[in-house]
């Protein structure tokens, strides 16, 4: 998973800047996704992949952990690559791999799709690019799998596409495929034919690929070919002549879709499995059936009928050292949980992994462990029955070892190495078995001073903090409460330890949770109501102030864990943030114009329109000194030691510019990272002098969509970057950004970005405030229109603080007297604050 990536070098500006960083994943472990495939080669012991709908593609380890082996290819403009809509291995040259790439087929991606091909493992990928789309996240992605090589010639390739697309062919080993003119079967399915978004009313197309490795050969080539289709009539069908010729298979099942299709060539049999519905969501009713291809005969071997049939079958695994054994999992049973059923008669008879023993209790005939990721089991809460998984479409035996079972679920990898005591003891050892999978989708970041390493704001699985080690996999999720997904987090420049977060849920409940202690516990924030959910949220200096850019009810205020109110004079999905040292200043950004509020977010006023910038994506502020801004903007960055009064662009070397993130450099100044278009396209790129000079410091390795991905930085190590990525978690780099020497143009800037004290700041020429004292609004407007472009401190400051804010720290020359019932704490060197 840990490897080195020597950048390219590009300096932009006076002199010359290098870097060289390595990035790894910060180990939250566990996968964190939906793992819909599984393969074993099953003639090579020990090669085995997994694929993942919005992640990528993993090779096994022989210690059970997994090796991620697409991020190379899923740069910002192949960010489609990461969706794996169906894997193959060679059986002849088990180090050649084969995936068909892409993540929707409807507008919201505008890449056509490609077979990738690797002849060394998946180290390296050549690709050809399909005239049509993939749809690795699309609905049916569990059913496949729908590429295939042939057992007797594996220069013979066939792929089953969506959308019509039909079945296609390689005779080259995948450098070119043509279509297959002679199978006229496309899968009409349609998940839902009212859904005008593309998502899900596009046909499904093909199921499934089987070769029968007995059927002998046609001029080298294997004769047998069954390919399965989505249809609930006609949906299986078969070749005799290698492909010249198909037919549909007579006397098969219908009324439901064919998911997965196994052969066991020692008995001559396929199996297949059956659900109403393509999943993967979804499955109210199914079936399981053997196909003899001596007799041309079908059994239906259903596990369960009547009242307990309340499911599909997706996962389907056969054991090929032992003929007639064969598991078959439920795609989703939401309660109590999942069931997974195990035969070794060929399916006439079938035990399954629980059962009901005096409602509600069960009889389990399993123990159930995540030592690999003990997050999983810790954060799950009382209710939840689900032990066994959702969605599970991947299922395997290890074609060597009977013991040795894995199966995909919509969170991770579970799996043990005691398989075979099912049909002794009937006790088997699930553990999650998904280490090195890192399948998040993470929405936000934040790195706290002197605290907390890492906060990680995660889809679908909450969010997690890093306290000490981005190595060690955490113990548990943000809990109390547990949201499905954290949109949002932010920390108090002035009293770090204090943490909100913000997210979705399904629950109705509140989705604002505060944190005292860096993120290690939460609680629901009192003023938070049930219907505000999602979005951005930025916490005060003084944690006594929270601005939330929801994505259900706009932009929303509360003071002193109040409750939350409109703020009317800020649009509606504007950008926030919230100056680290002054507590009564936020900043927004709506279109292309900036905003300000000086009295804790009760009122943000224009500043000024950001030039020809016609979008705002992002806003930073400096984590030591107040009124030190910067913004992201199509056009570029843009650099304010003022409170936004007046801007100065850094460079114009890099233009669309997204997130933005401010960390600690190795000279005299913050290090700036932007993921932005510059010399090397759409990268993400760092600056060690105040924008001076921009480095490439991403090199070869993939983040996705870099318009999609959150940015943050260590206030503590020098080069420490975090990327959050859709798909593939959180990335860490580390490494050096050195200084060019800095033009006459930005030395005025020297200072305001300096790593010392606010103190030495107070010496530059922009008068700038370093208390949290109020600052009246008429006097901003005033200085708005002045050539100065300062902003006066207000003069009418009393002799005493009020509760929560500043009354110490370096630079800090105000009241120290606090108001009765409070005491002048130290928080740190810079703030101390009545409390």
């Amino acid at each position: 998973m840990y490897s080195s990536l020597v950048l390219s070098v590009f300096a932009i500006g006076i002199g010359t800047a290098e870097a060289v960083h390595k990035w790894s994943n910060v180990k939250i472990g566990g996968g964190g996704g939906f793992v819909p495939g599984i393969v074993f080669n099953e003639k090579a012991k020990g090669v085995a992949y997994a694929r993942t709908d919005i992640g990528g593609l993993y090779r096994l380890n022989a210690d059970d952990s997994w090796t991620p082996l697409t991020d190379a290819i899923a740069q910002s403009a192949s960010w489609n690559r990461w969706g794996i809509d169906a894997v193959a291995t060679d059986p002849i040259d088990p180090k050649r791999v084969y995936a068909a790439v892409g993540m929707y087929t409807n507008s919201w991606d505008p890449n056509n799709g490609a077979i990738i091909r690797s002849s060394d493992s998946g180290n390296t990928w050549s690709s050809f690019n399909l005239t049509f789309k993939v749809g690795g996240n699309m609905p049916g992605r569990g059913m496949g799998e729908r590429l295939a090589v042939d057992p007797n010639n594996n220069k013979i390739i066939y792929y089953g596409a969506r959308s019509g697309h039909g079945l296609w062919k390689s005779i080259d080993q995948g450098v070119t495929f043509s279509k297959v003119t002679g199978f006229t079967a496309v899968g009409t399915y349609v998940a839902d034919p009212t859904d005008n978004s593309g998502y899900s009313n596009d046909i499904q197309g093909l199921a499934f690929i089987t070769f029968d490795s007995n059927s002998g050969t046609v001029e080298g080539a294997t004769s047998r070919i069954f390919v399965g289709t989505a249809d609930k009539t006609t949906s299986v069908y078969v070749s005799e002549d290698a492909g010249a010729t198909w037919r549909a298979i007579p006397d098969q099942p219908t009324g439901n879709l064919p998911h997965k299709a196994k052969l066991q060539p020692a008995q001559n049999v396929l199996y297949l499995t059956y659900s109403n519905t393509t999943g993967p969501y979804d499955g109210g009713t199914g079936s399981v059936h053997r196909y003899d291809i001596t007799s041309k005969t079908w059994t239906d071997i259903t596990p369960v009928k009547g009242g307990d049939l309340y499911y599909g079958f997706g996962g389907l695994a056969v054991d090929l050292q032992k003929p007639g054994t064969l598991m078959v999992a439920s795609l989703n049973s939401w309660y109590p949980d999942a069931q997974i059923f195990r035969s070794t008669d060929s399916g006439a008879t079938w035990s399954p992994i629980w059962e009901w023993a005096a409602w509600p209790d069960q009889n389990l005939y399993y123990s159930y462990s995540t030592p690999k990721a003990p997050w999983i089991d810790n954060s799950r809460q009382a209710d939840d029955t689900k032990v066994l998984g959702w969605m599970i479409e991947a299922l395997e035996i290890n074609p060597f070892d009977s013991d040795h079972w894995l199966y995909g679920t919509g969170l991770t990898i579970y799996g043990g190495h005691d398989l075979t005591k099912w049909d002794t003891v009937h006790k088997v050892t699930i553990e999650s078995l998904a280490d090195g999978i890192e399948e998040e989708a993470v929405q936000d970041l934040a790195s706290i001073p002197s605290e907390t390493i890492l906060l990680a704001a995660v889809g679908d699985v909450g969010g997690f903090t890093f306290k000490k080690s981005l190595s060690t996999v955490p113990r548990e999720g943000w809990l109390t409460p547990l949201l499905t997904t954290n949109t949002g987090v932010d920390y108090a420049g002035n009293n770090p330890t204090s943490v909100i977060r913000v997210g979705n849920s399904n629950e109705g409940k509140p989705q604002a949770a505060i944190s005292t202690d860096g993120g290690v516990s939460w609680s629901v924030h009192p003023g938070a109501q049930t219907g505000q959910y999602g979005g951005k949220v930025a916490l005060s200096a003084g944690a006594d102030a929270v601005i939330w850019s929801t994505t259900s009810s706009g932009v929303l205020l509360s003071h002193d864990s109040g409750t939350f109110s409109e703020v009317s004079s800020l649009p509606s999905g504007a950008v926030i943030a919230s100056d680290k040292r002054n507590a009564t200043v936020f900043y927004g950004g709506s279109s292309g114009t900036f905003y300000i509020s000086t009295d804790s977010g009760k009122t943000f006023v224009k500043t000024t329109a950001l030039g020809s910038a016609a979008s705002i994506r992002d806003i930073a502020a400096n984590p030591t000194l107040a009124g030190d801004v910067w913004v992201s903007t199509d056009v570029g960055i843009l650099h304010s030691t003022n409170y936004g009064t007046s801007f100065t662009q850094v460079s114009k070397s890099l233009t669309n510019v997204h997130q933005i993130a401010l960390g600690k450099g190795s000279g005299s100044y913050w290090n700036v990272y932007a993921f932005a278009t510059g010399p090397n396209g759409d990268k993400l790129y760092a600056s060690g002098d105040v924008g001076t000079s921009w480095t490439d410091i991403q090199g070869g390795q993939g983040f996705g969509a870099i318009d999609a991905n959150p940015l943050a930085a260590s206030k503590d190590t020098a080069g420490l970057v975090f990327v959050g990525t859709n798909g593939r978690g959180v990335f860490q780099g580390s490494g050096t950004v050195l200084a060019t020497s800095v033009s006459s143009a930005v030395a005025t800037l020297k200072t305001s970005t300096r790593l010392s004290s606010v103190l030495t700041a107070r010496s530059t020429k922009t008068k700038v405030i370093t208390t949290p004292r109020t600052i009246v609004i008429s006097s901003i407007r005033t200085s708005m229109e002045s050539s100065s472009g300062t902003i006066p401190i207000s003069t009418s400051v009393t002799g005493t603080v009020r509760k929560w804010d500043q009354c110490g720290g370096q630079g800090y020359n105000g009241p120290t007297e606090c108001v009765t019932g409070t005491v002048c704490t130290r928080q740190n060197e810079w703030y101390s604050q009545c409390a």
